[in-house]
């Protein structure tokens, strides 16, 4: 697969006389791929059913015959101001009981079915008219499910759908009663018309209730997906996208992705590293114009395995943006660099946001490739650059790494409702096993928990994964790898109840959790031999071979055949040393890496990616301050 370069433009934001000039810089630039449509419902349907498609049209004629490929998209994040009108009771609303309002994106309930029906009218129209035009080579389907905490919302039409969820999913009322354990707190139910959602209680809801508010909020997202997909597949033959964002884990993207044939993602690592990733102070002063050197290639794994291959970055940071409490402008050669990591992780497409700085609205203050006034912003030649050395690189293959990582959404939901701990959080935790795995010099491929082979795996984490899933267990069981699960696996039903037969739930591990303590962030017990439990710990009982222990002799891994338990949460020391002793045990080759560098290998091709703003030397070679190099069976290419 060669890959390519993309932009983000906005037809409707400019004059028509700029858009041929527009299309012949882009082409200049190296930029193949073009994505329209997706804020533009205004422009495209003003007022109820009066459509205005010269201007779209002229757009796409004049993109396409430059030699763009066009990404169209359905305009379902943004409805019109007289769809509220239409539709008043169309609005997501808050736990607090808020509508959301209309003057800004993404102010739709997924539970609205007559708002649901406008978004595939809108779909067929546009499919119907576009969905065979030779310079459409792709549609994205709305924008960003779930950003600005929209997943969840408490409206009466949400209230509605989510009683007929539990009518479908417990069948009767006393089925509901006995699994949620409603006997406490005499929160029984007489009919499912009772349940309202599970916000504005005096205290905490009963957590089998949030939780199970939780699955049915991501199945609104899935059957909201689907229903313009089931109308854009009959009537285009090019894929289908939706662009996910960083840290967000309201709604299952794998069960989104399932019906899709892409996935891409929107990558922004200054903004995420002040606004999205918990860090020290000296950490984010370190990286503050370069972003988290793992917080991108987590994305970017993790949405390869949701596009079961296919994966594009949408969106890529350019320059400063405008949402994050801080807004530095990236360090010379971190575009570059944004873009080449992007691709030695299997990216298709890297597209960037956007192609000319708005001068009016929210994101005035966010840079592009031009500024507003068409002078060329800093990015624009750095995309150039890699559209040159894609030209002499060529294809990028990807081959199945030595490690996996098990990824679940519902585990964060489960630990989001009954964290036990201010600071557990799902996230949080994978993401310390993916960075201490990736100091280590490993390449990683995250796989979901639906995941029921891992052959060629030799080394596989599955951090705090909640349910008690037989078969996923039983697949790692008879793999042939090293497999390291905890702290808090297995430890709660689907309904987040505490199995009754002990914890964890795993079949054939002797080890069991007599209880379990979070700690406060000041807390840390010392690990003998090095590094410190923080946050979370477990007492574990039935320890037959104990491998790690804190200095007051409390198991933190235990050895269960292929199997290790992780009864803790490990700091950064820590992490590193059971990701060492896993490595030892499965034959897996760690790598020692200068700080800030980080390796990839894809196919014969080996990346170097250097986060750093100094140069680092790795394997004899300098890499450059924010540099990329790679070589292809030893032989350097870039």
């Amino acid at each position: 697969m060669i890959p390519a370069l993309g932009v983000c433009y906005y037809p409707e934001h400019w004059d028509r006389a700029l858009w041929a000039r527009d299309a012949a810089r882009m082409i200049d630039a190296g930029i193949s791929w073009v994505r329209i449509g997706e804020f533009a419902w205004s422009r495209i349907e003003p007022k109820p059913d009066q459509f205005e498609f010269d201007w779209l049209d002229q757009a796409i004629t004049v993109l396409g015959e430059a030699g763009l490929k066009v990404v169209m998209c359905t305009p379902t994040a943004t409805p019109p101001r007289w769809m509220l009108d239409k539709h008043p009771d169309m609005l997501a609303v808050d736990a607090q009981g808020n509508p959301r309002k209309f003057g800004s994106r993404r102010h739709y309930c997924f539970s609205h079915r007559p708002y649901i029906a406008e978004c595939q009218r809108i779909a067929q129209i546009l499919g119907e008219r576009y969905g065979r035009n030779p310079h459409i080579h792709g549609w994205q389907i709305d924008n960003e499910y779930g950003c600005h905490d929209t997943t969840l919302s408490y409206s009466i039409p949400a209230t509605i759908a989510f009683r007929d969820w539990l009518r479908s999913h417990y069948d009767t009322i006393e089925t509901l009663n006995a699994a949620w354990g409603n006997v406490f707190w005499s929160m029984e139910y007489d009919g499912f018309d009772q349940i309202d959602a599970p916000n504005l209680t005096v205290t905490e809801p009963n957590p089998a209730h949030v939780m199970a508010f939780r699955r049915f909020s991501s199945d609104q997202v899935v059957a909201f997906n689907r229903a313009q997909v089931d109308v854009l597949r009959g009537l285009t033959d090019t894929p289908l996208i939706h662009n996910y964002m960083g840290r967000v884990l309201d709604f299952d993207h794998f069960d989104v992705g399932a019906d899709l044939d892409v996935a891409s993602w929107d990558s922004y690592p200054i903004g995420f590293l002040s606004d999205r990733l918990e860090a020290s102070d000296v950490h984010k002063s370190t990286y503050l114009q370069q972003g988290d050197p793992d917080m991108q290639a987590f994305h970017h794994d993790l949405y390869r395995a949701v596009g079961r291959g296919r994966w594009w970055v949408m969106e890529q940071q350019p320059g400063p943006v405008n949402w994050a409490p801080y807004n530095p402008a990236p360090l010379p050669g971190m575009v570059r660099l944004w873009s080449w990591e992007a691709i030695a992780h299997g990216a298709e497409v890297v597209s960037y946001f956007r192609w000319r700085q708005a001068p009016f609205a929210q994101e005035q203050n966010h840079a592009g490739l031009l500024r507003p006034d068409d002078v060329a912003a800093p990015a624009l030649a750095e995309a150039k650059e890699v559209a040159d050395e894609i030209a002499t690189m060529g294809a990028v293959q990807q081959t199945r790494a030595d490690v996996a990582l098990v990824f679940d959404y519902p585990s964060d939901w489960a630990w989001s409702t009954q964290p036990q701990g201010a600071d557990f959080d799902y996230f949080r935790l994978t993401f310390d096993a993916y960075r201490a795995l990736r100091r280590a010099g490993l390449s990683i491929d995250i796989v979901p928990s639906s995941a029921r082979e891992f052959d060629g795996y030799k080394l596989v984490l599955a951090p705090g994964l909640a349910g008690c899933e037989p078969a996923l267990y039983a697949a790692l069981e008879v793999a042939n790898a090293q497999v390291i699960i905890g702290p808090r696996s297995a430890t709660v039903t689907d309904e987040l109840s505490i199995p009754i037969s002990g914890t964890p739930s795993i079949a054939g591990m002797t080890s069991q959790i007599e209880l379990h303590e979070s700690l406060p962030p000041h807390h840390k017990r010392p690990v003998v031999g090095g590094g410190h439990v923080v946050h979370w710990q477990e007492r574990l009982a039935n320890v037959e071979s104990p491998l790690l222990k804190t200095e007051n002799a409390t198991t933190v891994l235990s050895d269960e055949g292929n199997f290790w338990y992780l009864g803790a949460w490990p700091d950064e020391t820590l992490w590193d040393r059971v990701v060492a002793m896993g490595c030892e045990a499965s034959g897996v080759q760690m790598q020692h890496l200068a700080h800030g560098l980080r390796v990839r290998q894809a196919g014969t091709r080996t990346f170097a990616i250097n986060y750093a703003a100094h140069p680092v030397t790795w394997q004899g070679c300098e890499i450059a301050a924010c540099g990329v190099a790679a070589w292809d069976a030893g032989k350097r290419v870039l």
